[in-house]
C-alpha cells in the first residue's frame, strides 16, 4: 500500500488542511477527523480575508457563492472558489482554493484540495480528492457498500480493514473521472490517473495508469 499513502498521493502545499493530512499515514484515516478540524481552523482564519456567513461557515471573501447554493457548517470555501447554482454543501467540508462545486452537486465530509472540479451534478461523499482532480458530470463517489459491513481497501492481494462505514473515494492529485462513473467504497485512484467514462472503479488503480474496465488497467504514455 506504500503507492497509496498520502505522501505519495498528495501535494501538500495545495490544501488548507495540509496540518490535519500530516497526522497520518493514510487519508482515510482523516475522514472521523474532518470536522473537528474545520471548526478548529476555522476560528483562527483571519477576519479580513474570510467571513463567518452563518455558524461554522467560513467563506473567503474572494469566493463567489449562488444565491441559490445551500452550505452547511462545518465548512471552509477558500479562496477564489466558486459554489454555483443549487449545490448542497452538506456539512464536514473544506473547499480548496479556486475549486468548483457545481450545479447540483452534492458535498459531505470531504477535503477538496485548491483547483479540484466536481462542476455537474456529482455526488462526493466521506472523500478526499487531490489538487486538480477533476469527476465528469455524473460521476459519483459511493460510500456505503450495501450490506453495511465495514469497508476494506484492496490493492491486489493487500487488504486493509479500515474500521469504516462510510468511505467514498481518495483521489490523488490531477485524477480525471470520465462521466457517469461510480467510485465504489474504498476507492483509491493514484495520482495523473484517468478514469474511462461510465466505469465502475473497485479497488485501488495505479498512479499514471487508464482504468478502461475492471481487469482492463493499462500504463498512461
Amino acid at each position: 500500500m506504500e503507492e497509496f499513502k498520502i505522501s505519495n498521493l498528495y501535494d501538500l502545499n495545495e490544501t488548507i488542511a495540509a496540518e490535519l493530512l500530516q497526522t497520518a499515514e493514510y487519508p482515510w484515516e482523516l475522514l472521523p477527523k474532518i470536522s473537528a478540524f474545520i471548526l478548529e481552523l476555522g476560528a483562527k482564519l483571519p477576519k479580513d480575508t474570510y467571513t463567518e456567513i452563518k455558524e461554522h461557515v467560513w467563506v473567503a471573501d474572494s469566493a463567489t457563492i449562488a444565491p441559490t447554493a445551500c452550505i452547511n457548517g462545518p465548512a471552509i470555501i477558500d479562496e477564489d472558489a466558486e459554489v454555483r447554482h443549487c449545490a448542497f454543501i452538506r456539512g464536514n467540508a473544506i473547499v480548496g482554493k479556486g475549486a468548483v462545486v457545481g450545479n447540483s452537486t452534492e458535498l459531505k465530509n470531504v477535503i477538496l484540495f485548491n483547483k479540484v472540479q466536481v462542476p455537474h451534478y456529482n455526488y462526493v461523499g466521506d472523500s478526499i480528492l487531490g489538487f486538480k482532480a477533476h469527476m465528469g458530470a455524473g460521476s459519483i463517489t459511493s460510500n456505503v457498500k450495501s450490506d453495511k459491513t465495514l469497508v476494506v481497501v484492496k490493492n491486489q492481494e493487500e487488504r486493509v480493514e479500515t474500521g469504516l462505514k462510510k468511505f467514498g473515494a481518495m483521489l490523488g492529485d490531477h485524477v480525471e473521472v470520465g462521466c457517469n462513473s461510480v467510485l465504489n467504497p474504498g476507492t483509491v485512484i493514484g495520482r495523473e490517473s484517468n478514469i474511462y467514462p461510465t466505469s465502475m472503479v473497485r479497488g485501488c488503480v495505479p498512479a499514471h495508469s487508464i482504468f478502461k474496465k475492471t481487469g482492463e488497467i493499462v500504463a498512461r504514455r
